[in-house]
């Protein structure tokens, strides 16, 4: 189902469904979230009402958000927490990546050898 692409990869980029989302108007997005979101409470066997309780939102909320309809991001994370789909978000974890130049840079501020310091003195042996 078409859902199923909201599991984009962090090399989404390169993937074809990366594609069909920029294609896509933001009405078209948010109908797919909604039927997202419908498939997995339907499958929870819950009803819109239990749903909307646990949620601390208004079934008629919950309804527009299944209908793809434009509701608050709070309102769709607390229906995520919910149906215990919060593992989603993990697509907006940024990860601090270094350039292959500034490792390269890294790599030569490597310390290769150890040495005394200089004030050390040096312990007397009977050799």
């Amino acid at each position: 189902m078409k859902y199923q692409s909201l599991y984009i990869k962090n090399n989404y980029m390169n993937d074809k469904s990366y594609e069909n989302w920029i294609s896509m108007s933001d009405s078209a997005i948010s109908k797919i979230m909604g039927e997202f979101i419908k498939n997995h409470r339907i499958n929870q066997n819950r009803t819109q009402d239990e749903v909307a309780g646990s949620s601390g939102i208004s079934r008629s909320t919950l309804s527009l958000l299944e209908r793809g309809k434009t509701v608050t991001i709070a309102t769709l994370i607390q229906v995520l927490r919910t149906l215990g789909l919060l593992h989603i978000l993990e697509v907006f974890n940024v990860e601090q990546q270094i350039s292959p130049i500034e490792l390269a840079k890294k790599a030569q501020q490597k310390r290769q050898r150890s040495r005394p310091k200089e004030n050390d003195e040096k312990p007397e042996t009977n050799w």
